[in-house]
């Protein structure tokens, strides 16, 4: 693909209001099976909007959530608006209300997802739209009645790679909270099923675009002295200042897939999904005004593999950094069936929330997760979003085993070791977000890292098949420290989809290697008097016990723990009994010996010197004599062949014998 950096700077297509009822929303569509090829295509259309909260009754509560009913929001039709259209998509094939799925009191809203399968002819395309009335109720130049309009579009053609196009996904929250007079860059998480198509987001228009309609009603253009903003259309990431303060600002966007860069360049998208959502802006007061912040336990933007009806519970952490400030509700976008527990605060400036979800088959595909934190002033965190991709699994990293397991090396390994490599469960590639790191930590040291590498984009990471190799250009080794590896999560990324991850591994025993210490050997001279001297050889023992396993470098695996060399001698003095009986002289000592002998390299060095050449003086004395009878055989043979005078002959006994033969 060439480099396609768009940078859109416009007036950004937002409009200072109050609200009323509506606060935007989505629409995508999906095969049901994507490799089709004839007859009507059944296809899931799934849509999703936010609303105000306090005007549905009864109001969107754990209860509603839980019973998925009633339905939220207006019953305003989806429609079509192609001539003939209708044949396939009646006016009545979908409406506006939803199972309600999120809430939030301070904010009162209410958001919900709907989905369906409907039977389309294959081959065509058309788009559909949600419009109405009364998204804002006041316009900053003073108009009224604002209305909205909402379009996507679905396309059955069969691509050229023989399947049936599946639309882009996008997901916000309702309402995003930016402090005004700052510049911001927001990010638009975009991801596609068709994993090889080039992803797009632009503004909404209201005419000339690929829908044919407007996209857009009341917030397709700024005000005069609006907000100027910059959007980059390739990861589509918004730059921009909000103005005025306690304003709602609306975001209309289309996210496009193309099946390649002609098309890209074409700018012949293949179907067309809408994303509207709002900004709000709140001013500086008085005292600490750091907004908290999500950290975990997966990070922002995190793709993760799940199966349909497994049981998954994911741990939502915010960090509080104002004194006095604490957190007070949660405003999320979540997929049917998930369930959130209430606020817990287990430490000072901590609080979390768990979410728990037990995924349906009919939400096969990815299914993304929003949230943000309010805290008592209602100061929101920043947005932080996951993907669940249902019906695909995450890889994992194997743990090490020994003897020559997944991961090498391990146990006690030399201090010039520079290649490190661990196999996972599947096929993986390079994580698509930088900041995934692999760590290499000091265990001897209190965990201090040695060595990280950004696995997004660092050249000594390398992915091949089912294996994660990491090259280091100097060992930066300690002999005799102990050392552990973690890693991030998304260290190790799938190859479907959004590239579903592998989880944090913070297990300081999960993969430990330690460096052999040469100094550990000695050799040393103990004398008993008064009747001899004597050497004795000491090798290093363990102070604990030793495994006897080889380790993945040949190096006996010892401890977990720096082993300890330890000797004892005792000097005996001139005996003061009676002279002994015996016809010598006895000394009398005392040793610590090791319970299990341990042979280190340089020891087995020495002790195969003598076999080694003895056994090589005798393979030479043996095969010399094979060797010289031989070549002496080869030699005599090819003598005799190629002799010349024996070579005429044979050719004037041919003559004859033709002759004989011919008379």
């Amino acid at each position: 693909m060439n480099n396609t950096f768009f940078i859109i700077c416009l007036i950004l297509q937002v409009s200072l209001v109050h609200l009323t009822h509506f606060f935007g929303g989505t629409i995508t569509s999906r095969p049901y099976n994507n490799s089709q090829t004839t007859g009507p295509i059944q296809m899931i259309v799934r849509e999703r909007w936010s609303w105000l909260r306090s005007r549905y009754s009864p109001f969107c509560s754990p209860a509603t959530i839980a019973a998925q009913t009633p339905l939220i929001g207006d019953s305003n039709s989806v429609a079509c608006f192609v001539a003939g259209c209708t044949a396939y998509w009646p006016n009545t094939a979908m409406n506006t209300q939803t199972w309600c799925t999120d809430y939030s009191i301070p904010l009162d809203t209410a958001s919900g997802e709907y989905y369906n399968t409907y039977s389309i002819p294959i081959n065509i395309t058309f788009s559909i739209r949600f419009s109405g009335g009364n998204w804002l109720d006041q316009l900053g130049a003073g108009w009224a009645g604002l209305g909205w309009s909402v379009v996507s579009r679905i396309n059955t053609i069969v691509r050229p790679d023989n399947r049936i196009n599946t639309s882009p996904v996008a997901v916000s929250l309702p309402i995003i909270y930016k402090l005004t007079r700052v510049q911001h860059t927001h990010v638009i998480q975009m991801s596609d099923f068709d994993g090889t198509d080039i992803l797009k987001c632009r503004w909404a228009t209201s005419s000339g675009n690929v829908n044919g309609v407007d996209e857009c009603s009341g917030i397709c253009n700024g005000l005069p002295g609006g907000v100027n903003a910059a959007l980059t259309g390739i990861n589509c990431t918004m730059s921009f200042t909000l103005l005025t303060d306690n304003w709602y600002y609306g975001v209309a966007l289309q996210i496009e897939d193309f099946y390649d860069n002609a098309a890209f360049l074409a700018n012949t998208p293949m179907s067309s999904v809408p994303l509207q959502f709002l900004f709000y802006g709140y001013g500086n007061t008085s005292g600490c005004n750091t907004p908290p912040a999500i950290v975990g336990e997966r990070p922002n933007r995190a793709c993760i593999g799940v199966m349909p009806n497994d049981n998954i519970t994911l741990l939502v952490i915010v960090e509080v950094y104002c004194p006095g400030k604490s957190i007070v509700d949660f405003i999320s976008t979540v997929p049917r069936g998930v369930t959130k527990s209430s606020i817990l605060n287990p430490s000072v400036g901590r609080y979390d929330l768990v979410l728990s979800w037990i995924p349906r088959t009919d939400q096969y595909g990815p299914q993304g997760i929003c949230m943000a934190a309010i805290d008592n002033t209602k100061i929101q965190s920043n947005q932080w979003c996951v993907t669940y991709l249902v019906g695909f699994l995450s890889p994992d990293v194997i743990k090490p085993t020994l003897v020559q397991g997944t991961a090498s090396p391990i146990g006690t390994v030399f201090q010039n070791q520079t290649i490190f490599a661990i196999q996972t469960s599947k096929f993986v590639n390079r994580p698509t977000r930088n900041g995934t790191n692999i760590y290499f930590r000091n265990a001897s040291a209190g965990g201090t890292i040695v060595q990280t590498f950004d696995c997004g984009w660092a050249p000594e990471v390398t992915y091949t098949g089912y294996t994660i190799v990491i090259r280091f250009p100097i060992a930066p080794w300690t002999p005799g420290h102990f050392f552990y590896v973690t890693m991030d999560s998304g260290v190790a990324s799938g190859t479907e989809f959004c590239g579903p991850e592998s989880a944090a591994l913070n297990d300081p025993t999960f993969w430990v290697f330690n460096i052999w210490n040469p100094a550990v050997s000695s050799t040393t001279t103990t004398t008993t008097t008064p009747f001899t001297t004597v050497t004795v050889t000491t090798k290093p023992t363990s102070t604990t016990s030793i495994n006897t396993l080889l380790t993945t470098t040949g190096i006996i695996i010892t401890t977990t723990l720096p082993a300890t060399t330890t000797a004892t001698t005792t000097t005996t003095a001139p005996p003061t009994t009676a002279p002994p009986t015996t016809a010598g002289p006895t000394v009398s000592s005392a040793t610590t010996e090791s319970t299990v002998a341990v042979m280190y390299p340089k020891d087995f060095e020495d002790a195969c010197k003598q076999p080694i050449g003895v056994m090589t003086a005798l393979l030479m004395a043996i095969m010399m004599p094979v060797h010289t009878v031989a070549m002496y055989a080869a030699f005599t043979k090819y003598g005799s062949l190629f002799n010349p005078a024996k070579m005429k002959a044979k050719t004037r006994h041919q003559l004859r014998m033709r002759r004989v033969l011919q008379s």
